[in-house]
């Protein structure tokens, strides 16, 4: 064998190690997504959540307002639409219909300062007027940030 010959030998060799590490990292990193959407609770009614940061205070339920910041995207990271910036929360009154029914649900229970992610399907996402950037067949990933609790006695 020449010189020439073991030198593209080891490169092919080199070539064939490093596709095998990348497949292998390619199988972790799916892996990895599979718990990912494993550490999601999902409820009965087929929205799945999960707590990014705890709050503190009272929880919120039916009838209480929520100062919230939103951030809402299509799974593939494409933003649709976000607050989580602006300085100023939307206020959102539970149980009068003023958010979709899969927001509704994961801001019950929310307390001050919490942090939730959500992946809401698309009959949860459901609303009277779509706008034009949102699909209305999409499952949304949407992170909720109650600011503050407002109990309504």
């Amino acid at each position: 064998m020449t010189l020439n010959q073991s030198k593209i030998n080891f490169l092919i060799f080199t070539l064939l190690v490093i596709i095998g590490l990348m497949s292998c990292k390619e199988k972790k990193d799916e892996i990895s997504n599979v718990n990912e959407v494993e550490e999601y609770v999902k409820t009965e009614s087929g929205l799945k959540y999960k707590v990014l940061r705890e709050g503190n205070g009272i929880k919120a339920r039916n009838g209480d307002f929520v100062l919230l910041f939103e951030t809402t995207s299509y799974r593939n990271g494409t933003e649709l639409y976000s607050n989580e910036n602006s300085g100023n929360p939307i206020k959102v009154q539970l149980g009068a219909n003023q958010v979709t029914k899969g927001v509704e649900e994961g801001l019950t229970g929310m307390r001050s300062d919490e942090i939730r992610q959500l992946i809401v399907p698309n009959y949860l996402a459901k609303r009277e007027v779509y706008p034009d950037n949102v699909s209305p067949d999409s499952t949304l990933l949407i992170k909720l940030i109650a600011e503050k609790v407002i109990r309504t006695e």
